[in-house]
């Protein structure tokens, strides 16, 4: 199963609180141009947004390193997540489902949907207060470039695994190493 590596770190203005590192598991092919654009540009809005950015400050942390591998309908039987703290930065990998046939209209409120319920996660193990209201989410720009794919493979196991029919959390970290 190929990993595509999708979006990488902050803005080159580097005042971003939010850091998106995006991938999907496609076997080969490229993911839905809608779901990644909407993924990424929910990040970048929450990441603009006042209050979202004030409550992050709560947690004196710099910086938050979003991961997201958005796997396929086979793949993602189990969500997952693996927060951890490095230095003055929070790492947060999580999984989250790949829709298929989504229309572009409908991409950005699954987006955002993701996202929220990410941070809900993040949120409870971290004890911090509740969520900012998500800011009025425009649409993402029709013009919008297409974001780099990176082709990277899982390595092969070194004995016959049981079928997990997900990725592990070992797998999203070395995903983003």
């Amino acid at each position: 199963m190929d990993e595509q590596t999708l979006d990488h770190g902050p803005d080159a203005d580097g005042c971003s609180w939010l850091r998106p590192h995006l991938g999907t598991t496609t076997g080969g092919g490229r993911a839905p141009r809608e779901h990644v654009v909407a993924l990424r540009h929910v990040a970048r809005t929450l990441d603009a947004d006042p209050r979202w950015r004030s409550w992050w400050q709560q947690t004196g942390l710099s910086a938050c390193e979003l991961g997201i591998v958005a796997e396929g309908r086979l793949d993602h039987l189990r969500p997952s997540a693996d927060i951890r703290r490095l230095d003055d930065c929070l790492w947060a990998n999580f999984t989250c489902a790949l829709p298929v046939g989504t229309p572009p209209a409908a991409a950005t409120h699954a987006a955002t949907t993701e996202v929220r319920a990410m941070f809900e996660v993040i949120r409870q193990a971290l004890m911090l207060s509740a969520l900012p209201p998500i800011p009025p989410m425009p649409s993402p720009p029709t013009d919008a470039p297409d974001v780099p794919v990176t082709a990277k493979r899982l390595p092969e196991p070194a004995h016959e695994p049981e079928q997990q029919g997900y990725l592990t959390l070992t797998q999203i970290q070395e995903f983003f190493a």
